[in-house]
């Protein structure tokens, strides 16, 4: 038996664990959008070494505001000192100036991540307080714990029973700053009379968006959220605004589900189609980019530069197959796109690199930082993106500039790699090979 236990241990693992595909925790996806609401203090219950490491990040991106959280230690976990503590930390945050909601985020740890929502206050000092779970062990991406978060919100917060706003829709995704105002300036050519972007930073917008006559998830990874609206009768305007084809087609069926004139629909849907297709026109673009990432967005961003002129041999994403990413994904593999990897991990990013050729790649950074090492332009996918309009034709215009100008810098690595490569006689391999 002990021969049999010995040869099990060391046999070497064959495929990648796609339990969590290494990304950073789902749950800083939630605290940040959570932190970043006027009048949310976040109490997050949870070990020291996960508070540690999640109030640097929430610091780190900004949002200005400390977490309250209860300390808990292997003795408390132990002693079942959980729901006292969080109760502890909810009143704490409760006495904060200003406070409408308090979050309640509890994680892995077995204890913190069990927290009986019937033993914690539904109200403290007239804030609402809102448990919302995001252990990893359940949730694989942090894009996805920001779906957990705003479902969580929604639920509580929008008002959903009173009378439709019948021209008013909510974009749902967090973007871009300038893409809400730009998207909004479209629909309101078409006769949108509002637009409610979230997550956003104001309670009311949460409460207002259950009034909604449609919503838009401009991500695909929000799937909880658009099921929830879907309960409320709220009808989810699948795709988004992005290139020649997908942005006509949304206008379409966005005016359609509102009832919009469709004459003045469509002559709003043309006039963007033609701006599209202007940025198209103004630059040959020709070259292959691989589009790799956990932002859950990679392939939105893949099918913008496939109309762009770039070829997109390869995708990969760390959320999971789900009817709002397939129109991408079957758009894709209609226009050359050859391979599609959810859940992804570094080993099916790097199996990519051997079997395809490609000129750029945008990804993770350890990714990226193995296409640099055979002398591939490769940048960082969520800083580079994220820091650039992304819809209409007002993102293709950037994104296409974008890859142009990293097309360009090829020479310039294959150089650095050359002049390196006297000095190894093999390469570093990225996972240390």
């Amino acid at each position: 038996m002990a021969d049999l236990i010995a040869l099990t241990l060391t046999q070497p693992v064959q495929q990648p664990c796609k339990l969590h595909p290494q990304s950073m925790c789902p749950a800083f996806g939630a605290l940040r959008l959570l932190t970043r609401i006027e009048g949310s203090q976040v109490a997050m219950v949870t070990d020291q070494g996960c508070l540690y490491g999640l109030t640097f990040v929430t610091h780190f991106y900004g949002s200005r505001k400390s977490l309250i959280a209860p300390s808990l230690g292997t003795a408390e976990l132990m002693d079942g000192k959980v729901v006292e503590g969080a109760r502890l930390a909810i009143e704490t945050a409760a006495r904060e100036p200003g406070v409408r909601i308090i979050p309640v985020v509890s994680l892995c740890v077995a204890e913190t991540a069990g927290l009986p929502e019937e033993l914690l206050p539904r109200q403290a000092n007239g804030a609402e307080v809102i448990l919302v779970r995001v252990p990893a062990y359940a949730i694989h991406s942090h894009p996805e714990a920001k779906d957990v978060a705003v479902q969580a919100l929604l639920q509580r917060l929008g008002d959903h029973t009173g009378p439709r706003e019948p021209k008013t829709v909510v974009l749902l995704g967090e973007v871009f700053p300038a893409d809400p105002l730009a998207i909004e300036g479209l629909l309101r050519k078409m006769g949108v009379e509002a637009t409610i972007a979230l997550p956003g930073r104001n309670v009311e917008d949460f409460v207002r968006a259950g009034r909604a006559a449609a919503v838009a998830p401009l991500h695909p990874f929000y799937k909880l959220t658009s099921n929830l609206f879907r309960s409320w009768g709220t009808p989810v305007v699948g795709g988004a605004p992005v290139g020649v084809s997908g942005t006509f087609a949304w206008l379409r069926a966005l005016g359609n589900t509102l009832g919009l004139d469709p004459d003045l629909v469509l002559e709003v849907a043309n006039e963007e189609r033609e701006r599209a297709q202007a940025v198209v026109r103004s630059q040959t673009r020709t070259g292959n980019v691989f589009v790799t990432g956990y932002e859950g967005t990679e392939l939105a961003y893949a099918r913008v530069l496939v109309e762009a002129g770039f070829t997109v041999p390869y995708v990969s994403t760390s959320i999971g197959n789900d009817p709002l990413v397939l129109p991408d994904e079957m758009w894709l593999r209609a226009h050359g796109t050859q391979e599609i990897a959810y859940r992804k991990a570094l080993e099916d990013d790097l199996q990519a690199l051997d079997k395809y050729p490609v000129d750029f790649v945008l990804g993770t950074t350890t990714f990226a930082a193995a296409a640099k090492e055979r002398g591939i332009p490769a940048l960082y996918f969520t800083n580079q993106l994220a820091s650039r309009p992304f819809f209409l034709s007002g993102g293709m215009a950037a994104i296409g500039a974008m890859v142009d100008q990293a097309l360009g810098t090829g020479a310039r690595y294959e150089a650095l790699r050359s002049y390196f490569n006297e000095f190894n006689e093999e390469p570093v391999n990225a996972l240390g090979g």
